[in-house]
């Protein structure tokens, strides 16, 4: 099909795009985007037999391997960035502020974040935990809030799956 750098360049940038869509068709499988899936992999198993077959064709060629590994590598990567670039979905924050009086559910609500709190027990003593509901993209700005109010806060980070209900605030738009 392509030979020489062209075809070095070629099996290098089909597996780049074909991990890409890997990746992409994985969070949209996880979130529940069946029918996108569905299509990605369409495109991404077409580029991917492309590329296969460069390789196959020409076990002889070291370099052919050599470009495939470099762009599954290079394309796993991609992939991450442009995931972490969508940032689909729905995350829950808990937060466990250092001071157990913190106004941070105040402040967290002035912003218009959805937060409710409660009680816990820690090694400590009594603590609060705020459970932060919101939409992924909305993720920077939490945290910067939550450094530069309570730098020494606990906090974990979960995707939600799914969610019925509940207050997003003007993240939710």
């Amino acid at each position: 099909m392509v030979s020489g750098l062209g075809g070095y360049l070629f099996i290098f940038f089909a597996r780049v795009i074909d991990m890409s869509c890997t990746t992409v068709r994985t969070l949209m499988i996880v979130r529940g985007q069946r029918l996108i899936a569905a299509i990605i992999g369409f495109f991404e198993v077409s580029v991917y037999i492309m590329a296969l077959n460069e390789v196959v064709g020409k076990l002889n060629n070291p370099l052919n391997l050599l470009f495939y590994a470099a762009g599954f590598a290079t394309g796993n990567y991609v992939g991450s960035m442009i995931e972490e670039r969508m940032a689909l979905g729905v995350v829950t924050v808990e937060i466990i502020p250092s001071d157990p009086e913190s106004e941070m559910p105040d402040l967290l609500r002035q912003q218009e974040f959805g937060v409710t709190t409660f009680p816990a027990y820690g090694k400590e003593g009594p603590r609060q935990v705020l459970h932060v509901l919101l939409k992924r993209r909305m993720l920077p700005q939490l945290i910067t809030m939550i450094s530069e109010h309570d730098p020494k806060a606990f906090y974990t980070i979960m995707d939600a799956r799914s969610t019925h209900g509940g207050f997003l605030g003007r993240q939710g738009k």
